[in-house]
């Protein structure tokens, strides 16, 4: 390759997303733009802006929760209570300190989402929004927007259409998106800080208790589409969802707001 074009082929490489030497640990920034949910929102818009911020590049591990549980008693889990984690929280764990056979690197799996957003404010972050987590999950491995990409939904259906793991691998091991984050699909579904749902909304009137009310983002893109199929399927599974439920393959990531 000649001078010039390894020049030109090094200014066209993304800088968005990519992370630097002032980067939040294990984060990457995420340039702002706007997310199409898979309904209109309350106010009719089609599309909901997304201002710039930082994501984990990829989501919390067991050793990672094992440092946050050492460090915060209250949410061991012989001592977490029942109003912020039903039984199953961290039920394949050895002990309150020890994750036993479990990988190290592997996505922490079985936390509820008080459990999650307190493990993001105990590193002085949160969980993303679910238009934040949608808006990253869009981006193909070239494209900030995949959706478009048929090659990029076949590749979410192949995802979606595996069964969970006995053990799952660790973090990391999938090709990152155009951002530079991993795992946003085919490893485990996410929590996220609110929720978007067609039955129940963040602005209604009658939700006087959103925290208990949340939903978790999932393994697919947002969509407006009939014949996004991953979308639905997120779409039904974060609708049987409760804040204080462990989920065998649901986990997490945190979020932090661009400063």
């Amino acid at each position: 390759m000649s001078m010039l074009l390894l020049v030109l082929a090094v200014l066209a490489w993304p800088t968005s997303g990519l992370a630097s030497a002032d980067s939040p640990r294990g984060m990457v920034h995420i340039e702002g733009g706007t997310v199409r949910p898979l309904y209109e929102t309350a106010s009719g818009s089609q599309s909901v802006a997304v201002t710039s911020f930082w994501l984990d590049a990829r989501p919390v591990t067991n050793r990672q929760f094992l440092a946050f549980v050492r460090a915060n008693p209250n949410w061991r889990r012989s001592r977490v209570p029942a109003l912020l984690a039903e039984d199953g929280y961290l039920r394949d764990w050895r002990s309150d300190l020890s994750f036993g056979g479990l990988a190290p690197h592997a996505p922490v799996v079985d936390v509820s989402w008080f459990a999650a957003r307190a493990y993001a404010r105990w590193q002085g972050r949160r969980l993303p929004t679910t238009d934040e987590w949608e808006y990253v999950a869009s981006a193909s491995a070239t494209r900030r927007d995949g959706r478009s990409d048929p090659a990029y939904t076949r590749q979410l259906l192949a995802w979606v259409s595996r069964p969970r793991p006995a053990v799952f691998p660790a973090v990391g091991q999938s090709e990152p998106n155009v951002w530079g984050v991993y795992d946003l699909h085919g490893l485990v579904w996410e929590w996220t800080a609110d929720f978007t749902s067609a039955l129940v909304t963040a602005d209604s009137r009658s939700n006087r208790d959103t925290d208990r009310a949340l939903f978790c983002s999932a393994g697919a893109v947002g969509a407006a589409d009939f014949e996004d199929y991953t979308a639905f399927l997120r779409y039904g599974y974060r609708s049987g969802l409760e804040a204080r439920y462990a989920v065998p393959n649901l986990g997490f990531r945190t979020a932090l707001d661009d400063s």
